[in-house]
């Protein structure tokens, strides 16, 4: 084993220099530093900390999570945690500092120098999932009537001191006396201008922009969708504040998809890494849908015990229940998982909510008529009587019918609501699909059986 390999195979607790950590961030991923520095004990963490430099501890930090990274920061001094702060951009330093609490962050902005400190508590004003609080808090900008002279020389001012400008992608946005966004110029275009042409005459207005309250995930996707390096955030009186970055947008969109999963599973969004949430936590993040589901389920108790008598009269009925709920929230949450991802993603609107039930109907038909066919073969087994094996049959099928229309309908009408879709997790459709499956078991059965007649 050379040297080399030697140092990415130890652990941060025994790198000894800032040249070890350097070496060990080249040759490791990010998932693989993430656990190596969870691992940490907390005098390690403090040592660890210490032999980070301006150059190696922004990339450590934005490579773990936010919580993880706040507890290194938190391990060392805060003159020597401040140094790493500030050496990073804006928008990751403000997501780590959001994690913290209030008597934990104020040390660290303390030790930061005045102006950095200010730029990260107007970042921390923002609320937490609106578009502003993930942007670059600043973007290269000219005033639409420079010359391509005047504007080259604000463009070198502004390099020294924009933060994330690698980030930003080669745009240049153009702004009137008050900083109102009204155009866009690209820096190729600009540097094969000549001197004395006027930025007016090579901007493009036709631009896309975003306000700053916006939902983040809503921004993100909106990046994503017209493929765009960047896009420029604006206040109510379209002044430029900041720009909302591709990786930014890209990091949004996985934080966002990690969460509707967790939701679709019927738990709340961890917020840490699974092995790092201690069994305490995952009990706080389960146990309120838990309970919640299982005051809904209890209506499913009641309706068997309102059907009591057509159950002691006909006790075959009573064979095929768990298949049919079954069923029924089976056929649900495939609807809702897929259409919850193509709402996420912006394939699906409330607008689209009369195609996906056409869609969605007619696809339940045709399940229907084959679960409908299984549930014929399945009685016949059984040996129930043609009469019971009608009634399953006929039973199967209107509640996969039903099941489409409801898990069609609900994911948009939330969504409108301006409720997160994916609440309508894979136990709260079955949950909801279980009573009313049962309902329409009895009235079919009141329907095709004889021995049913007066009760």
């Amino acid at each position: 084993m050379t040297a080399s390999e030697e140092t990415v195979q130890r652990a941060p607790a025994l790198l000894e220099t800032s040249d070890d950590i350097q070496r060990w961030l080249e040759n490791t991923s990010r998932a693989e530093r993430s656990r190596r520095v969870a691992a940490l004990s907390k005098s390690q963490l403090a040592a660890f900390a210490l032999l980070l430099s301006a150059r190696s501890g922004p990339e450590v930090l934005r490579s773990v999570d936010a919580d993880l990274a706040g507890k290194v920061l938190r391990a060392g001094a805060a003159r020597y945690s401040a140094r790493l702060l500030e050496a990073m951009d804006l928008d990751d330093a403000a997501e780590i500092l959001r994690r913290m609490k209030e008597a934990q962050r104020s040390p660290l902005l303390d030790a930061v120098s005045p102006d950095y400190a200010q730029a990260v508590r107007e970042m921390l004003d923002w609320p937490a999932e609106s578009t502003a609080a993930h942007m670059i808090p600043d973007a290269f900008t000219v005033e639409s009537e420079m010359t391509i002279a005047e504007a080259e020389t604000a463009i070198r001012t502004q390099a020294l001191r924009i933060r994330g400008k690698d980030r930003i992608g080669g745009l240049i946005y153009v702004t009137d006396a008050d900083r109102c966004l009204v155009g866009v110029v690209e820096t190729q275009d600009l540097i094969l201008a000549q001197p004395d042409q006027h930025i007016s005459d090579l901007m493009d207005q036709d631009l896309a922009w975003v306000s700053a309250l916006v939902d983040a995930e809503e921004s993100a996707q909106a990046l994503a969708d017209y493929d765009l390096p960047a896009l420029p955030v604006v206040n109510e009186q379209r002044r430029l504040l900041g720009v909302l970055t591709a990786d930014a947008a890209a990091d949004i969109l996985e934080e966002e998809t990690t969460e509707d999963a967790e939701r679709q599973g019927g738990s709340a969004p961890l917020e840490v890494p699974y092995l790092r949430a201690k069994p305490w936590l995952l009990w706080r993040k389960r146990i309120v849908w838990l309970l919640v589901l299982f005051v809904a389920e209890a209506y499913t108790g009641t309706v068997l015990r309102a059907f009591e008598d057509e159950l002691e009269a006909v006790v075959a009925l009573a064979f095929f229940i768990p298949l049919l709920i079954g069923t029924g929230g089976n056929t649900g949450t495939q609807i809702t998982t897929t259409l919850v991802r193509a709402m996420a993603t912006g394939q699906v609107t409330f607008r689209d909510m009369p195609r996906v039930l056409v869609k969605e109907l007619s696809t339940g038909a045709l399940i229907a008529v084959t679960m409908a066919a299984a549930a014929v073969v399945r009685s016949w087994t059984l040996g129930v009587g043609p009469e019971v094996t009608i009634t399953v049959s006929l039973t199967v099928g209107a509640i996969v019918l039903w099941s489409a229309f409801v898990a069609s309908i609900l994911p948009p009408v939330l969504k409108k609501l301006k409720v997160d879709p994916a609440v309508v997790s894979a136990p709260m459709i079955s949950t909801i699909v279980d009573g009313t499956g049962l309902i329409i078991y009895f009235m079919i059965a009141h329907a095709t059986l004889s021995q049913l007649n007066g009760l």
